[in-house]
């Protein structure tokens, strides 16, 4: 999708220009270029905002500020920001200025996903997700909900403007193609895989390997024994609860590993942090909407969501840390959960019978 194609004759004949030609002649009024995506930015985010800053830099020679919209936690992640020297300034601390291009990547406006509130109008919005935001009045769009990454369309952006690719950059755009494709059925289209293909030369091949392999922090264990002593199968559903989430990001990590569960179809984890609780969703079912489907399921619960179509997360902001106020939120969801899912409702079977786990304590 996108706005404002133009038009220039050529030898007498009408030629559409291409889209980063179109997004690049929109930027030739501002001084600068910042970046923002949406909260706690995962690699597509962060490669997609330095492959654009490399765009921008090269054909225009302006300076580009990438943003942080709340911590980065994930281990790889961090290691990915750390290891290939990404510099990300706080949203709050940003001087908003009528000079600057914004250009949102990796997100649309209003979802939910993100603290930027419309403090200055956006030049762009980038982005592949399927949740559709508020985008009117934006001047250039290009959101391709086929594609499996953001950075494949911002490496395409490359190719179509002929300019190198440093490996830092390659290896920040390749590793946020790499874990968007990650899962099974995997998702992705030609585009994919020409940009894979196509930066695989070009990658830091060693740096690469220290990020898929960032040491994992304790957190992570704790979070895992939590998942597991709480992990409850219905029909093909497995729902995993952590009352006390480190950090919102690995309920994401969790999911990740319970959805490789042999005896099911479908994976929730859900965790209580800063008084919400965080979701994350994951199925093996193509084509199954989750983004949109979990949209559904919180959006009456005082929740935001949004995703893809096996991959999707969000929150429900609970109106009380009590106990009694959370195990009603969480039966609520669950029950939402079995009824989206055509389950019928029934007793959840501990995934680790709890004689077992007693049995280990010993």
């Amino acid at each position: 999708m996108s706005r404002h194609s133009t038009d220039a004759g050529v030898n007498g004949r009408s030629t559409q220009l291409r889209r980063s030609d179109r997004f690049l002649a929109g930027l030739e009024d501002f001084k600068s270029v910042t970046f923002v995506s949406h909260v706690h930015p995962d690699p597509d985010a962060l490669g997609s905002m330095v492959g654009l800053a490399h765009l921008v830099e090269t054909c225009q020679g302006k300076p580009t500020r990438l943003t942080r919209d709340g911590q980065i936690c994930r281990a790889e992640n961090r290691a990915m920001v750390d290891l290939l020297g990404i510099d990300l300034i706080p949203t709050e601390k940003i001087r908003w200025r009528p000079t600057d291009a914004v250009v949102m990547v990796d997100s649309q406006p209003k979802t939910g996903r993100h603290s930027f509130n419309g403090e200055v109008d956006l030049y762009a919005v980038i982005d592949h997700h399927q949740t559709p935001g508020d985008l009117d009045g934006v001047p250039f769009l290009d959101i391709r909900r086929s594609l499996g990454a953001t950075c494949s369309l911002v490496t395409r952006y490359l190719m179509e403007q002929e300019i190198s690719i440093p490996d830092r950059v390659a290896t920040s755009l390749y590793y946020g193609i790499e874990t968007e494709l990650a899962g099974f059925p995997r998702e992705a289209s030609s585009l994919d895989d020409t940009a894979l293909h196509h930066l695989f030369p070009l990658i830091d091949k060693d740096l690469l390997a220290k990020i898929r392999n960032a040491p994992l922090p304790e957190a992570f264990f704790e979070a895992l024994l939590q998942a597991l002593q709480c992990s409850f199968t219905y029909d093909r559903l497995l729902i995993s609860w952590i009352n006390d989430l480190p950090n919102p990001e690995l309920a994401a990590q969790v999911v990740d590993f319970m959805i490789r569960y042999e005896d099911i179809d479908w994976a929730v984890c859900a965790g209580i942090y800063d008084e919400q609780l965080i979701l994350s969703m994951r199925t093996t079912w193509p084509q199954a909407h989750a983004g949109e489907m979990l949209r559904q399921i919180v959006s009456k619960m005082g929740g935001k969501a949004g995703g893809h179509d096996r991959r999707a997360g969000g929150y429900i902001r609970l109106a009380s840390p009590s106990t009694n106020s959370i195990e009603q939120v969480q039966a609520e969801l669950r029950r939402r959960l079995l009824k989206a899912l055509h389950i019928d409702e029934c007793r959840g079977k501990r995934l680790v019978p709890r004689r077992e786990m007693l049995q280990n304590m010993v």
